[in-house]
């Protein structure tokens, strides 16, 4: 039984959306957009923008998805801005809350969980009084 080189280009779109439906929507989103037309297109698609998660679960913990400011900046100016008419569900932890719901408006959104929010944050949020101005991290 011979080998044979199969690269990621040659794959065909089904198999593509197969693989990237096994991933965390924002983390394909991060890590695909803007790659190549190909792909900007597959991860536009409302299988990978309807909800986004930037949490992740261990044990009782929930915890962001980006390691650093820097990635988290880059989702909310440059792709959240391209896709947030196709969002209709958010979850969202804390520290990345005010910066994902402030960077951009999210018409179609009728969903939101929020993990390990505190009391003040929830109050600021529910009664309509505005976040913070300096929205985003320093890099």
């Amino acid at each position: 039984m011979g080998y044979s080189c199969v690269r990621f280009n040659d794959l065909p779109d089904e198999i593509l959306m197969v693989i990237f439906k096994n991933m965390n929507n924002v983390e394909v989103l991060y890590s695909l957009k803007g790659v190549n037309q190909r792909l900007n297109k597959l991860v536009q698609d409302s299988t990978f923008t309807s909800r986004l998660t930037f949490v992740k679960r261990c044990s009782d913990n929930f915890f962001d998805v980006f390691p650093c400011n820097m990635m988290l900046n880059r989702f909310c100016l440059q792709i959240l801005p391209e896709v947030h008419d196709k969002i209709k569900w958010l979850d969202l932890e804390s520290s990345s809350m005010r910066n994902v719901l402030c960077a951009t408006d999210y018409p179609n959104l009728y969903g939101l969980g929020l993990y390990n929010i505190n009391e003040e944050s929830a109050r600021c949020l529910f009664t309509g009084k505005k976040f913070l101005l300096n929205y985003f991290y320093p890099e």
